[in-house]
Order: structure tokens, then sequence, then C-alpha cells
């Protein structure tokens, strides 16, 4: 896939030049002053009548008339010398959408046009193959297709002066994480039938066998034994068996300081018998967004095999309606002992992931990081961009915030209060209820999940908002995001253990 030579690119054999372009004085000065020169100067006309633009995220697209041996070149306006990280990646992901709209297979690009003062080459490679993996992503789907096959990029040849292993190391490493979210994304995607709980578990001993996790997929009749009446409650209705999926990654001799990803599974949820009104039946196979977010972090991390000690648990089951499913006015005993007065069986990812939280810890999880579609309350209060979070340590969340940055997945937190506590703890019959009001619902939603949390430091993310997307945009197609899929793998790369101060 990527290649490295050092070298101008005008000899290369592949069908483009990806040039970036600097909206300064002299845009065709330093290292694109020998390419002006082979046009005799042209570039700077064609900059001059406004037919080449160096304005932030511009692509253009010029004819080589053999002057040099690439048939074309794509110049990629990069704006001002000041561009974000993020923003470098979404030119970039403009950039290879174009490329492959025009059906090309290979490109050379000059990564040293694309470095300023802030960003190294090592820096613009993992922008690079990042964003080339998630920008040319495609969800396969199920139309009739024809014979001809797709053309695809093949080949990216990257040129550049700094150090090839460190480049060749950057471009591996950032396309780990655009296929781990690409991975998530697919998942998202695929329809309730085609993705059962059943099907998830095989996916997640598929992803054991290749990365060499050890990996334990609890049956139905294995959470009856560990008292799991949380997660099963939901399960009642369903006609599919229900799964508790747990991946170990040991990076560390021993297993201390483990880190406990846990991800909501429900491959569709139908609200229940607190039922979901018809429109909001659409897309619920995209409920299991949290699953995926952590599978796709898990890919990630089998792939660059971090010093870190993982723990996954993903409750995978759907929610449906049947003479057996549970009723609003049901109590049910989670794994943790605390019995829970079902209020909303719509508010069942809660339910779910109490167990998973619960035998997370079972397994010696020192950390925890919920991630869940687990309330529309939190787009109400944040919108459609903005992933809500929740957190009972100061520390763990600094360390899931700038990760979140680094990642470009935005991260708002939400209060957490000793009256929060007080309302899940609100029922005359039971020792918590799943749905104390419309009022605060994502904090609710959060907070219930905390009283299974208890001391252990833990950060809930609400991806409701995030996990899907209803456009296209420069770093992918509508559907599937694979949101926090990136944040949760550099959260574990960079974790630091927690010590009392």
């Amino acid at each position: 896939m990527f290649e490295f030579s050092n070298g101008n690119g005008f000899n290369s054999q592949n069908e483009c030049l990806i040039v970036g372009l600097w909206d300064v004085p002299d845009k065709f000065g330093d290292s694109l002053k020998e390419l002006d020169e082979r046009f005799h100067g042209q570039l700077t006309e064609l900059v001059k009548v406004g037919d080449l633009s160096a304005k932030r995220k511009e692509v253009t697209k010029i004819h080589t008339f053999g002057h040099i041996k690439p048939k074309r070149i794509v110049f990629v306006g990069l704006g001002k010398k000041d561009i974000s990280f993020a923003a470098l990646k979404e030119a970039f992901g403009r950039t290879f959408s174009s490329i492959k709209k025009w059906k090309y297979t290979s490109a050379t690009v000059l990564l040293d046009t694309f470095v300023n003062n802030d960003y190294s080459a090592v820096d613009v490679a993992h922008a690079l193959a990042e964003a080339f993996a998630l920008s040319t992503y495609e969800f396969a789907g199920y139309k009739q297709k024809g014979n001809e096959p797709e053309k695809m990029v093949e080949t990216i040849e990257v040129m550049s002066s700094a150090d090839k292993e460190e480049v060749l190391s950057a471009l591996t490493v950032g396309y780990v994480y655009g296929k781990g979210t690409n991975t998530a994304r697919t998942l998202v995607n695929t329809p309730g039938n085609l993705l059962t709980a059943t099907d998830l578990a095989n996916f997640a001993v598929d992803l054991a066998n290749k990365y060499d996790f050890e990996v334990e997929i609890l049956e139905k009749e294995d959470m009856q034994k560990l008292g799991m009446g949380a997660f099963l409650a939901v399960n009642q209705g369903s006609a599919e068996p229900p799964k508790m999926i747990v991946l170990k990654y040991q990076g560390k001799e021993e297993w201390t300081d483990v880190i406990g990803l846990v991800g909501k599974g429900i491959t569709f949820d139908t609200g229940g018998y607190s039922l979901k009104p018809k429109t909001g039946l659409v897309e619920m196979k995209t409920d299991m967004g949290g699953a995926a977010a952590v599978l796709g972090a898990m890919e990630i991390i089998g792939e660059l095999r971090p010093e870190q000690n993982v723990v996954a648990v993903i409750p995978a089951t759907d929610n449906m309606i049947s003479g057996s499913a549970f009723k609003p006015d049901d109590v049910i005993t989670s794994m943790s002992g605390k019995t829970i007065e079902v209020l909303n069986t719509d508010a069942e990812g809660r339910l779910a992931l109490a167990d998973a939280i619960t035998y997370a810890k079972h397994h010696g999880a020192n950390y925890l990081v919920d991630v869940a579609t687990l309330t529309g309350g939190v787009i109400i209060a944040l919108g459609l961009d903005k992933t809500g979070a929740l957190t009972n340590n100061e520390d763990l969340f600094e360390q899931v915030l700038e990760a979140s940055f680094e990642a470009d997945e935005f991260i708002w937190r939400l209060p957490y209060t000793e009256k929060d506590k007080e309302r899940v703890r609100n029922s005359k019959i039971a020792d918590l209820n799943n749905s104390p009001g419309r009022e605060g619902h994502a904090i609710m939603g959060g907070a219930f999940i905390g009283e299974f949390a208890e001391d252990t430091p833990w950060v809930h993310l609400d991806i409701a908002g995030t996990a899907t997307t209803k456009v296209n945009h420069d770093l992918g197609p509508a559907g599937g995001t694979g949101v926090m899929t990136r944040t949760l793998a550099l959260f574990v790369e960079r974790f630091e253990p927690i010590r009392n101060k």
C-alpha cells in the first residue's frame, strides 16, 4: 500500500502527484520552485488568475502536459500555516475522496510540502494514512453488483527527506487507526438480522484468534448461574440467545492496572413494551455502536500491541417484544446483587451495561470506560456532533479527554452530583429505578451505570448523537462513524496508572 522514496516526484510512474499548497505570498517558493520552473512559471500564473487555489481543503487537478511524468498534479490547499491537525486530516480526506472518484489507482505524495512548524513529516504521515483509510471507506451493502470491478487506490508513494523508517512507521500506525475505525463503521452499518448477538460474538472470536487475545463467550446458562438478571431481563423477549463477550489483552507481565472497556451491544432495539414510535425504530440496528467502538479499538490494540492490560466486555442481545418480554413495573436483580425497578423497558442499555460493568470488575478491571448509544437526551443536550460524558474520577477523565482531542472526537462533560445519584436510587420497592424521568435524561442514564462502577475510577461516554451521521463528510460517508474507536485506542496507548495522591 505505502511506499517510501526520496526525490521530487517528477519521474514517478504513478498516475498523479499530490502537492500541498500553502496560502503564503510566494506559493511556489522553496520546495515548489523547481516544480514551477518545469512549467515555465505557469503554475504561478494559474494562482494569479484564480484557477489554482491555496484555500484550505480546496483540491485542484491540473494536467502536466508532459512537463513531468505523472499525468496529473493534485494541489491541496492548506490555507495559512496555522492549520490544525484535524483540518490537515480533512484536507487529505478530501483529496483521497477526489482521487477515488477520478478512479486513480496510484499516487505520489510530496510529503514535505505538507509540513509546517507545528507538524513534522512523521506527524503528517500519520494524518495522511489515517485520512486515506477513513475517506475511502465504503459499506459494501447488498445491492446487485455489475461485473466490472471498482478501481481502488492501490499504491501511495510517499516522498520525503525525513527518516524512512520513522515515516513508514507513522504511515502504518495511522492506517491501523483508520482501519480500526472502519471496522466499527461496518459493524454499525450491518443490519440487525445479519448481525445478531451470535454474529457479534463470532466476530469477537475471529478477532481474538487473529491477535491472540484471550476470549470468553458467556452463554445464557452461564449468565443465569452468575446471576446476571439485569442483562437477561433485556433478552427475555428475544428469540436470539444473548452473549456476554469478553476479550483480554495482556501487554504487561502481571495482570495489574487493568483497563476495562465496556461497550453496549444491543443489536436492535424496539424499546420493548415501552415501544418506540415507527420513525424511532428505523436505524435501531446502530444501537450497538458502543460495542463496535470497543471492538474497533481492540483491533487497533491487537495490531500495535501497547504495554497495557485491557479487558473488553460487551453485553450483546436485541431488545424485543413477546409474551416473555420484561415489562414496566418488573423488579430484577443484577449480578451485583442490587435490585432494579423497571420503569422503562426502552432504558435497556443501562441494564445490560450494569452487569457488564460488574463482570469487567470480576475480571480485574481497575479502571472503567463504558461507551454506549444510551440516550436521546444527550442529543437534546449536546446535538449530533458531541459525545456526552460522566465520570467519578477527574484524573481518568482527563486522560480520556486528551485522547479525544488527539482523535478529534469531541467530548463534553455533563455534571454528576449526589442529587443525580439520589434520583436513580428513588424506588419504594427496589434499590434502584432504571428511568427517573425525562429531566436530565442523559445524566440519569450515566448515573445509573455509575451505581455499578461504584468506587472504581470510571468514565461514561454517551455516543447516541455521534455514532452515526446522515451526511457525507471529508473523512467518510453517511452512516456509522466509528466514533470513540480512536479515542479508546489512544487512551489505552497513552494510559498512565492513577496513583492515590
